[in-house]
């Protein structure tokens, strides 16, 4: 419980803080979710929500939205810490949230890091979420398909909160200079694209965006009524140099085009280069995991089917320690993907598949290898024919399985790179006994 002193409220709160939404129209980001018309705003709306859990990432207004929820269904707003509460304190505040109910009082317990409970905790939430004696909010940075109970996660609609855009935190930004509750009262002078560099850095997270802003302005040069921010003011608070990028994000795809490139020309000194510029320029590092995992398929394939490895396990890192210790996983599948003999093969395979796939889409499945799981589909002769490959000795038959139409079609075309010959070899060994046998 807190205590509080005669020195409460003198202490100014910060930014984030006084600029803590209190209505929809405020809030940022998720409009998938609380744009007209969608499922959560019109649950808000008519006040038909019920228990639920904010899957998201930190800083994208789970706890806001609960307030906000609460303040608009004019519901008891109840905030639980799963970190300093126990049973003990669960069921003294599932009691007076039931003394609320029979006065026709409704009650939102909003559990912070809900995955942090363990079982029993949980458990002690379901008999009071079951009878309505509250409306169980929870929220959680992880999976809440591994973190909370099968029996509770049953009782609760899961929405799920994304990042916010760098777009979305500018306009935050933008509104915490001009709002009186922000430094509207205060004339802030800084250099154009700016806003844009602070929101880059903040990597989709508002409450970060905020007190960077705040440390920036503080930190500003001031005569009084003008704070005068430079860039070097900047870079001092970000611990940044001038690597962010433009605001109109073109440099972003420049310097992942660079990175690809470099690795696709075995060029493991430019590719560590051009990682090295997105990472200490604020880029995600998970979003550089992806594209390093498109790649291995992409460029590398079965020419050495290790890479795809390689990538998935770097992402796994980065997700597991983040920055900045994740620099390093990322070095490696770099350069492992540099030195890694090239094959486009697969993604040219795909490329004319899809090319005959979106032309032909009528074309209809052999009989020979449908699925025939009813009497009917067997009497109209689905399955019939079918040649079960591990039954013979080659483990191989002559079945056709492309539409009449595509017989003969090639779209995979193997090369010679790497562990690729060797499937180049078997590909041309099976190709020849089926023209035996056919």
């Amino acid at each position: 419980m807190e205590q509080t002193t005669m020195f409460a409220g003198e202490a100014p709160q910060p930014l984030a803080a006084r600029m803590r939404p209190a209505t929809l129209e405020e809030f940022a980001g998720q409009k998938h979710l609380l744009g007209e018309g969608k499922v959560l705003r019109r649950l808000i709306e008519s006040d038909s929500i019920s228990s639920m859990i904010f899957w998201g990432p930190p800083g994208v207004g789970k706890t806001t939205l609960a307030r906000i929820i609460a303040q608009r269904t004019k519901s008891q707003f109840i905030d639980f810490s799963a970190v300093t509460s126990g049973i003990k304190e669960i069921r003294q505040v599932m009691q007076k949230a039931e003394e609320a109910r029979l006065f026709g009082t409704r009650t939102i317990v909003f559990v912070d890091e809900i995955h942090r409970f363990n079982k029993a905790q949980q458990d002690a939430f379901l008999p009071f979420v079951e009878k309505g004696s509250i409306i169980l909010i929870g929220a959680t940075t992880e999976n809440p398909s591994f973190e909370v109970n099968g029996a509770l996660l049953s009782r609760c609609k899961v929405f799920v909160l994304q990042s916010l855009t760098t777009q979305e935190l500018a306009e935050l930004l933008a509104r915490a200079l001009h709002d009186a509750r922000g430094f509207g009262v205060q004339k802030v002078i800084m250099p154009e694209g700016m806003l844009e560099a602070i929101a880059t850095f903040a990597n989709g997270d508002a409450r970060s965006a905020l007190s960077t802003l705040e440390m920036v302005v503080l930190n500003g040069d001031t005569d009084g009524q003008t704070v005068t921010i430079t860039q070097e003011t900047l870079e001092q608070c970000t611990s940044k140099k001038s690597l962010l990028y433009d605001k109109t994000g073109e440099e972003h795809y420049n310097l992942i085009s660079a990175l690809h490139k470099s690795m696709r020309n075995s060029d493991p000194d430019a590719a560590v280069y051009w990682l090295a510029r997105m990472l200490e320029a604020g880029e995600d590092p998970l979003y550089v995991a992806r594209r390093v995992t498109r790649f291995a398929s992409e460029d590398i394939g079965l020419a050495d089917s290790r890479a795809l490895e390689v990538a998935v396990a770097a992402y796994q890192a980065c997700h597991y320690i983040g920055m900045p210790e994740c620099t390093v996983h990322l070095t490696h599948a770099v350069v492992y993907m540099a030195m890694a003999p090239k094959s486009n093969a697969l993604y040219t395979a795909y490329g004319a598949a899809r090319k005959d796939a979106l032309t032909q889409l009528a074309e209809p499945v052999p009989l020979v290898i449908r699925n025939a799981p009813t009497a009917l589909m067997q009497n109209l002769k689905y399955g019939e024919g079918y040649q079960y490959a591990h039954d013979t000795k080659e483990k191989l038959t002559n079945m056709q399985c492309l539409p009449d139409s595509l017989m003969g079609r090639e779209y995979y075309k193997p090369t010679d790179q790497g562990l690729e010959a060797r499937y180049k070899e078997r590909l041309e060994q099976i190709k020849q006994w089926k023209k035996e046998h056919r």
